[in-house]
């Protein structure tokens, strides 16, 4: 009995996990870090670092929990398994009740930070709400916001330590919203039939899938392009001639090259939720080695 009660309660930690999408939220607190370790010129105070990340992490989750609470029909149809509400392993009341509760929150511990970070944390968690229950119906729109919410949280953590945020700061934002814009079109792509029945276009609509995942690798090779500009170029002193911040984006780099090659040359779309895959693997890189830079 004891052994079929953990493996329930791992089933059930393990489709929160699922519906709130922790592994991005992570990723926000460290683009945070990088942020507060450019403006700060070290480590950020620890009380500020730890209220930053709850902002940014509840509010993450609680945006994917009413993204699931809307989207449950559209996963359904587009046979998401790897939504917990589409597979009914949580409710969608569990979904819409915390993500109530974490969003607020999230914007509560900005507070403890200083005033423009709440107006960005407020503003944040509003387009949030309005995208999971409008915004998403025209999926370009939709698109630049969730690159926003990839890009933003370089500039929170600036702005946490200096509201003069450094302008290369900025620079390693825009990298991250186009790479964000290309993950989001490459993601719509494996959404189309759930799209049309929810009468949603993507971009792949207008343009057809084969065009989409062409300019989806655009971006990414726009992104791979600028990740060699702080190394070359003396935006700052952090990544000026770091080679530690370049062996670690060489790869990152490779990868997102690997996709568009593979997107551009071989557009088979049914390869695009491995694409969508390999870029969060590269992103997660590319975040590695500003921090990196940042620390050494």
């Amino acid at each position: 009995m004891e052994k079929i009660k953990v493996l329930k309660n791992r089933g059930f930690l393990k489709a929160l996990w699922q519906l709130t999408r922790l592994e991005h939220g992570f990723m926000l607190a460290i683009a945070v870090l990088i942020g507060a370790l450019i403006a700060n010129g070290g480590s950020p105070p620890l009380d500020k670092f730890i209220y930053a990340s709850l902002t940014v992490i509840c509010i993450e989750a609680g945006a994917f929990a009413l993204n699931d609470y809307f989207d449950l029909e559209v996963d359904i149809k587009n046979n998401r398994m790897d939504r917990p509400l589409a597979r009914n392993d949580l409710s969608p009341k569990f979904a819409l009740y915390l993500s109530c509760a974490l969003i607020p929150l999230g914007v509560f511990f900005s507070v403890f930070l200083n005033k423009i970070c709440f107006m960005i944390a407020l503003l944040n968690a509003l387009v949030a709400v309005l995208y999971d229950v409008k915004m998403k119906e025209t999926k370009v729109i939709g698109n630049f916001y969730i690159a926003f919410t990839m890009a933003i949280p370089f500039l929170f953590g600036g702005a946490m330590i200096n509201p003069d945020i450094p302008k290369i700061i900025y620079f390693i934002a825009s990298m991250a919203f186009l790479s964000g814009i290309g993950r989001e079109i490459t993601k719509d792509l494996m959404d189309i039939e759930g799209d049309a029945l929810r009468n949603t276009k993507s971009l792949s609509m207008y343009i057809g899938e084969k065009n989409a995942m062409r300019v989806a690798s655009s971006l990414y090779l726009g992104a791979v392009s600028l990740s060699f500009l702080p190394f070359f170029f003396n935006f700052g002193e952090l990544y000026f001639h770091n080679f530690r911040y370049l062996s670690i984006v060489l790869i990152s780099d490779l990868i997102f090259f690997h996709i568009s090659v593979r997107m551009i040359f071989f557009d088979k779309t049914e390869d695009v939720g491995t694409h969508r895959k390999s870029s969060l693997i590269a992103a997660s890189l590319g975040l590695a080695a500003f921090l990196v830079g940042a620390f050494f």
